[in-house]
């Protein structure tokens, strides 16, 4: 028997119900907390299963009806069937056990949760593609849930740039009329403030003719569109000849304005409007002073570090990768900044006896990838360092990490709280302040 009545008790870091039959957890896709329902099981694992609501007998006060039609088969979305405000909630619990479970601590106060617009957010992402010999059709868009092989035959997506959102069956279209239709591997797209770039992954070199429909597709919906023959290096524009991709953050936000450009592969935060919110809140916890040495690490494109340097005798930012350096140092000297420098270092590798490492500093911020900043807190902070903002995408390696800072380093988690940077989804962002003593 594989169809079984259940209540659902929580929900799962990645948006889907929990149950328990025979006191075996149950993961049940679209159910939320306190909804009875019938499900089936559709895999069974050694300590889990997994399983589809056959029929909802109970709703819960806060589900509401998805507004993307393709929502449940496309994976880019996990809760649009919980309110804007019971998402909150939910992340900010995650965020919490994690605390308490990895980290063993807990903030001394949570910081109000940040949101910002939940629709049309998205200016950042990689979109698949597929030539379906047997429909005849090339299919555009983020994979299946169910399947994460297959790429979900959508039409439009509700959470991308609106500029693109709508479009997303346009691009189907247009590779299928390419001669090279079965050769696009991915279409990555990036938004500035004023240009929204198309990055064309194709593993053999493009006709003519594929050329002109893409010039003249581009010309049609204004974008930018650039081709990648290879490697990340080999990204080079196609139409226009010189698009110009930046966005400007600041200007009546409390955050000193700047604006930074970057290439349509760079890492930027996906959602725009909750990275001025982002600043803001940054910049309130760091409190940076005029006779304040800062240090920035995971810098990236400067994104932190030039509307520190506004505050602050001298900040310098840290970052692994060497093309995201150079255009963070020439963002500094096209806003006119001469107080930030920008050093290249791996760090996930040992770094102590760099100059940077070695000097005083008294603030830190900490922008990591999910893998977090462990392998930096063997040697970093100093004992002067007074303050530290820690910005994370991922809850398990704030975690681990806070342990880290208050238990080896004397510090204190003063505040922490979730930003909602990626609406809809499970995706937990969250910043925290550790003060010293």
């Amino acid at each position: 028997m594989n169809e079984f009545e259940a209540t659902i008790t929580d929900l799962s870091h990645d948006g889907r119900g929990v149950a328990r039959i025979d006191g075996k957890a149950v993961f049940v896709s679209d159910a939320l907390p306190g909804e009875e329902v019938l499900l089936r099981i559709r895999r069974r694992h050694r300590n889990f299963d997994e399983a589809e609501m056959v029929e909802l007998r109970t709703r819960s006060p806060h589900r509401v009806e998805p507004r993307c039609r393709h929502y449940g088969q496309c994976s880019g979305c996990a809760l649009q069937h919980l309110d804007a405000e019971s998402q909150i909630a939910a992340k900010q619990r995650v965020l919490a056990e994690n605390f308490e479970r990895i980290g063993k601590v807990a903030p001394a106060a949570w910081l109000p949760p940040l949101t910002d617009q939940p629709w049309g957010y998205r200016r950042k992402g990689r979109l698949s593609v597929r030539h379906v010999v047997k429909k005849g059709r090339v299919l555009v868009g983020f994979r299946e849930e169910d399947n994460p092989r297959f790429v979900a035959d959508i039409e439009q997506c509700e959470v991308m740039h609106p500029a693109l959102g709508p479009k997303v069956g346009l691009l189907g279209e247009l590779v299928g009329t390419l001669d090279a239709a079965g050769e696009i591997a991915q279409i990555e797209f990036a938004a500035g403030d004023d240009t929204v770039a198309l990055v064309f992954r194709h593993l053999k070199p493009l006709s003519e003719s594929d050329l002109g429909k893409l010039t003249a597709f581009a010309q049609a919906h204004d974008f930018a569109i650039y081709l990648q023959p290879g490697g990340i290096s080999s990204v080079h524009p196609l139409w226009p000849e010189q698009p110009r991709l930046a966005f400007r953050i600041g200007a009546g936000e409390g955050v000193p304005e700047v604006e930074l450009e970057f290439r349509p592969l760079d890492f930027v935060q996906v959602n725009a409007g909750m990275n001025r919110r982002m600043m803001a809140r940054t910049l309130e916890l760091l409190d940076p002073q005029p006779s304040d040495r800062v240090l920035d690490l995971f810098c990236g494109l400067g994104n932190f570090t030039l509307p520190i340097a506004r505050r602050v005798g001298e900040v310098v930012g840290v970052e692994g990768e060497h093309g995201l350096v150079e255009r963070a140092a020439q963002n500094a000297m096209r806003n006119g900044i001469a107080n930030a420098r920008f050093e290249v270092a791996n760090l996930f590798e040992d770094q102590r006896n760099t100059p940077w490492a070695r000097q005083a500093w008294d603030k830190l911020l900490l922008d990591p990838p999910r893998a977090g900043a462990d392998k930096l807190l063997e040697y970093l902070p100093h004992r002067d360092t007074q303050r530290i903002v820690y910005v994370s995408c991922h809850p398990g390696s704030l975690a681990r990490d806070a342990g880290i800072l208050v238990q080896k380093h004397g510090f204190r988690l003063s505040a922490a709280g979730v930003m909602d940077m990626f609406p809809h989804t499970a995706h937990v962002e969250s910043i925290a302040l550790f003060e010293r003593g």
